[in-house]
């Protein structure tokens, strides 16, 4: 069997699986439905953690291997793009070397609307634009603006702040040849998932203070705002699928070099000091997540700064729900809601 056939059973047989009734799932992921805070999770993301439990964990936990594992969870649960966009693959000029690009395409523009520059998730040592894949193409095509999906490089092999550095690189670069792709020249938003929210932050506090051109709105899902965080959902939500305490702490390990400050403001954006010249925010956190609490307090401090923020919770998902679109009819709701969303704030309807 070759290896497009085989994944495309793989696929199948993961949906078969899936297909069955609510309560039929959550029998099989041990009997009873998964609480806390008053929330319960998504019944077929239940089944996918109690399966991810049951497997024999690694006493090796490498790049490659989370890499891996990361790769298949796009390629069984990562969804189609949306119909009416194009993606091609491009390369945007950085300090020392070109960086890796998706340019997505929606065929009906907005010429009024700026071209948003997102960045995925995985830690800053996993994850690709495949992650990201389908949020990208919703947000295009609701919002009539090119979107740019950045190929950061990622850690060990190049740790902090190399990753950070090409998102910036990319995000000024967009700024400059929006124009290029029918939207308004020298303006551009900054978006993305966990670690590629902390880069948005990062870089929307960098626009603030003059360093780089100011986005005109920021998108941050679950985001990684505060590496130094004790919050409770830090521990409550430790063993929670796909983010455990063991993997966040492993790529922390592997992101951050020898001796790094993790509470500076370039590490964890969320204790920076003064918020109050950001840029209009969406936050969405994610209700069993170790971040939830970090996400939701960052949001706090900004409307507490006068920020205009819109957020919302998604109660009964986990941490990384983008990048499985496809495994629940929740969470590509939750993605049509995000782009919705911020195809509003982007065309200036919201």
């Amino acid at each position: 069997m070759s290896g497009g056939l085989m994944r495309w059973a793989r696929r199948m047989l993961t949906q078969l699986a899936l297909s069955r009734s609510d309560a039929a799932l959550i029998k099989q992921a041990g009997g009873a439905p998964r609480q806390a805070r008053g929330r319960t999770l998504d019944p077929r993301v239940q089944a996918v953690e109690a399966k991810a439990r049951r497997r024999a964990r690694s006493d090796d936990l490498s790049p490659a291997l989370l890499r891996k594992q990361a790769d298949l969870l796009v390629d069984l649960f990562g969804g189609k793009a949306a119909a009416g966009v194009t993606w091609r693959k491009i390369y945007v000029p950085g300090r020392s070397h070109s960086v890796p690009a998706q340019l997505y395409l929606p065929q009906v523009r907005d010429n009024a609307a700026p071209i948003l520059v997102y960045f995925h998730s995985g830690g800053g040592v996993v994850g690709s634009v495949e992650s990201c894949h389908r949020l990208c193409s919703l947000i295009a095509k609701e919002s009539g603006a090119p979107v740019l999906s950045v190929e950061y490089r990622l850690a060990p092999e190049y740790r902090w702040p190399a990753g950070l550095e090409d998102a910036q690189a990319a995000y000024v670069w967009a700024v400059n040849q929006a124009a290029r792709y029918g939207a308004p020249h020298g303006k551009a938003a900054v978006g993305g998932d966990s670690m590629g929210a902390n880069f948005a932050a990062i870089i929307a506090q960098a626009g603030a203070v003059g360093d780089v051109p100011a986005p005109t709105m920021q998108l941050l899902i679950y985001p990684a705002v505060d590496a130094a965080s004790d919050a409770p959902s830090m521990t409550e939500f430790a063993d929670s699928f796909p983010a455990t305490e063991e993997v966040l702490r492993y790529f922390l390990a592997h992101y951050l070099p020898d001796g790094a400050d993790i509470a500076h403001p370039r590490v964890s954006p969320g204790r920076s000091g003064d918020l109050s010249s950001l840029p209009r925010a969406l936050i969405y956190t994610a209700g069993f997540d170790m971040l939830l609490d970090q996400g939701e307090d960052y949001a706090d401090r900004l409307e507490a700064a006068g920020v205009k923020v819109g957020r919302h919770c998604f109660a009964s998902l986990p941490h990384g729900f983008v990048v499985f679109p496809a495994l629940s009819p929740a969470v590509d709701a939750a993605c049509r809601r995000i782009a919705r969303e911020t195809a509003a704030v982007l065309k200036g309807n919201a």
